[in-house]
């Protein structure tokens, strides 16, 4: 961390009050080595993992430079635009950005697919000074004239290689056309590919160029293990690694693979929801929501949530089907350990996978501690997930209205070639019955014995102490195969 304040740095004294206020008093590495510059007015390119503190680096000095030139956008024409490859994301960013907007007298507006359209084309018209926007639903709405770039003073990039990854460069690079050359622009990326490289040429002009906490440098406070297993031992570890006070991010290779999870779990005691590229917006607003408030412990997700999902004290994070590249074992691990805080990362390694996952750790550039396990009483599993295992009958149940059909997809609900992926909702914190494990969490969630209302769970919860309770309760009777979440393949399904 750094020993400057924000002060220090330049940023102006109200908007250093805001993030006092929010209890955000000392710089993150990648906050100090770029505000000099972006506060100046300069190009910058960052490179920072996720978790760093990259939101605040460039909401801060995006809000002072509008402050600064005064003046009040015109209708349809933003002043500011930052995109994001997804609508988790997006909707992220908007919360960091609103107490820093309202004290500098600033509006915004989220753009994205996966609603209806009708909101965001009224506020573009009254005018807004920030837009918060996925890529593939702002150029449509271009399309259709209810938007304008030619007077945005600031534009921002935040994960710029995932949206490499996800197919939006030939879209960015046609937004970043209708933006004015001499704005200041600012491209954030945990890692630089060919991809965004093109972007830093074409469109930064002499680029101030910082890197702090990049994908590849470790992590102090995160611990990495894998599990050697028998396939037929996933299911039952899980349930015990997720019985364990805590919240818990576990992650699978496909969408049915998160999907059939999360009801294996809930079946087995666990309140989990799923998060995947096939979940309508409410849906996916709805999970969220759970998780956040801690009504569901553990969120079972493909890589659509390594990347800006933030979630406070998420302690454990599982690759349950290990990914096929290091970097989405950086991005999905990054879950946890965020901003200084401690976290555990565990890898299910069945015998088939041993060659795969140690070039995966070898790559990611970790030494993990590898443990053979032959059933979830193993005692390194309380090491991992320490204290007591609370299971409730019939897990969560989340009373919501039937998912609709899935029509042909809407023009300008996407941009990239996995359109289901790129968009989302921003996560509410929500009413609910918070049934927490143990300990429980922090950040409003509440400890075991809480509640409230708004979902429902069957059954009291059973308590049991140290590892050994799930063990009973993992192990149903019936074996669990393998292909119960997903293959040992390599679907690309997200």
């Amino acid at each position: 961390m750094s020993s400057r304040s924000f002060a220090d740095l330049g940023v102006p004294t109200d908007l250093a009050r805001v993030l006092t206020d929010l209890g955000i008093t000392t710089p993150t590495p990648i906050q100090a080595a770029t505000l000099p510059d972006s506060l100046a007015g300069r190009d910058v390119l960052g490179r920072g993992r996720t978790g760093s503190g990259k939101t605040y680096a460039f909401l801060l000095p995006l809000v002072a430079r509008l402050q600064a030139a005064g003046g009040t956008a015109r209708p349809k024409r933003p002043r500011a635009l930052v995109l994001a490859p997804t609508r988790e994301l997006v909707g992220q960013i908007e919360q960091s950005l609103a107490p820093l907007a309202k004290a500098a007298g600033l509006t915004t507006r989220t753009v994205f697919g996966g609603v209806g359209q009708g909101p965001q084309v009224t506020g573009l018209r009254r005018g807004v000074d920030i837009v918060l926007a996925c890529p593939g639903r702002l150029e449509d709405l271009i399309g259709q004239g209810h938007c304008d770039l030619s007077d945005i003073e600031v534009t921002v990039l935040d994960e710029a290689d995932h949206m490499a990854d996800l197919g939006f460069l030939p879209v960015v690079r046609r937004l970043l056309d209708r933006t004015p050359q001499g704005g200041q622009r600012m491209l954030f990326s945990a890692t630089l590919d060919k991809g965004v490289t093109v972007l830093v040429k074409r469109f930064l002009t002499d680029p101030r160029t910082h890197e702090a906490d990049s994908a590849q440098s470790p992590v102090a406070k995160m611990d990495h293990h894998v599990l050697h297993l028998a396939r037929e031992q996933r299911i039952p570890v899980l349930v015990d690694l997720t019985s364990a006070p805590g919240r818990t991010v576990v992650f699978t290779r496909t969408k049915h693979g998160a999907k059939a999870l999360s009801r294996q779990l809930n079946r087995q005691g666990v309140p989990a929801v799923e998060l995947h590229g096939n979940l309508s917006q409410g849906a996916r607003t709805r999970n969220m929501a759970a998780f956040h408030s801690g009504t569901a412990s553990t969120l079972v997700a493909t890589d659509i949530a390594a990347r800006g999902i933030h979630v406070d004290d998420v302690a454990l994070v599982v690759h349950a089907d290990p990914p096929t590249e290091h970097k989405a074992y950086l991005h999905r691990s990054g879950r946890t350990a965020r901003a200084g805080a401690a976290g555990t990362v565990v890898t299910l390694m069945t015998e088939e996978q041993v060659h795969d996952v140690r070039a995966l750790t070898r790559a990611a550039g970790i030494k993990p501690t590898v443990t053979r396990v032959d059933s979830p009483r193993h005692p390194v599993l309380a090491e991992l997930a320490p204290g007591d295992r609370v299971l409730v009958a019939g897990g969560l149940v989340l009373e919501s209205a039937p998912e609709p059909a899935r029509g042909p997809r809407r023009s300008g609900g996407g941009g990239g070639r996995r359109g289901s992926g790129e968009s989302g909702a921003t996560p509410r914190n929500g009413g609910g019955r918070n049934r927490r494990r143990g300990g429980g969490g922090s950040g409003g969630s509440g400890g075991a014995g809480s509640s409230g209302s708004g979902a429902s769970s069957s059954g009291a919860p059973r308590r049991r102490s140290g590892g050994q309770g799930a063990a009973r309760a993992g192990g149903s009777g019936r074996p669990h195969s393998a292909a119960g979440f997903s293959s040992g393949g390599s679907g690309r399904g997200r």
